[in-house]
């Protein structure tokens, strides 16, 4: 019960916050030496109108891997975010093995696609269809080592048919069998599905959190 009443303010945040706001405006990538020397450059905020067969995304080992890691996360998080939202207002399919290969962040995302849109479905809120999603970057960072990964924090305004809606939403990306994958995925603002379930400001840091299984369990989300 306490659950169902939290994502019904989820739902009446997300009515709330529609407004017809067309700004938006690139922003840097941070160069953030203390994480690992990188070559960065500004990203320009994308439209993405969704994906029904997203591609595999290679990454470079040698060369400028750093660089290439970034175009690669950004491109790929772009993408999946194009879905994600159109899956959850629209009732579109999404391919989650295209973008997660960690089973219980793919479960977990599942559960919270289902979720938000019998929510929406239930309060008569899926007619108005998601149009486009535009996404910049607020932040990205690169670290090296043994499980080197990309952080990137992107900005991100949902268009609608009717109105608009803002959802700041931070990544992990890392290679796996020379692919990049979603390690982490929290959409960090006020009252969102994650900061209900999860707990809010968290620190997204953790390319393995998923693999934790006592912090799986204090979440009390993917054991069914």
């Amino acid at each position: 019960m306490k659950r169902s009443f939290l994502l019904l303010a989820l739902v009446c945040t997300l009515c709330g916050c529609e407004s017809s706001d067309e700004g938006n405006t690139p922003a840097a990538v941070e160069d953030s030496n203390a994480k690992g020397a990188i070559n960065t450059a500004a990203l320009p905020v994308t439209k993405e109108q969704g994906s029904t067969d997203p591609p595999g995304f290679s990454v470079e080992v040698e060369g400028d891997r750093a660089g290439s890691d970034f175009e690669t996360a950004y491109e790929m998080c772009a993408k999946a975010l194009a879905d994600y939202y159109k899956a959850i207002w629209n009732g579109s399919e999404i391919d989650l093995d295209a973008y997660i290969e960690n089973k219980n962040l793919n479960h977990y995302m599942k559960k919270k696609i289902a979720a938000q849109y019998d929510l929406f479905l239930k309060n008569n809120l899926v007619d108005n269809l998601v149009t486009d999603v535009d996404i910049g970057v607020s932040k990205a960072e690169h670290a090296g080592g043994d499980r080197s990964y990309v952080y990137l924090k992107l900005d991100v305004r949902v268009q609608k048919e009717v109105g608009s809606y803002a959802e700041p939403t931070e990544f992990l990306v890392h290679r796996s069998n020379g692919k990049a994958v979603i390690a982490d995925w929290y959409a960090s603002g006020k009252d969102s599905y994650d900061s209900i379930v999860r707990g809010d400001s968290q620190t997204i840091d953790n390319p393995d959190i998923w693999n934790d299984s006592e912090w799986i369990e204090k979440v009390a989300l993917i054991t069914d």
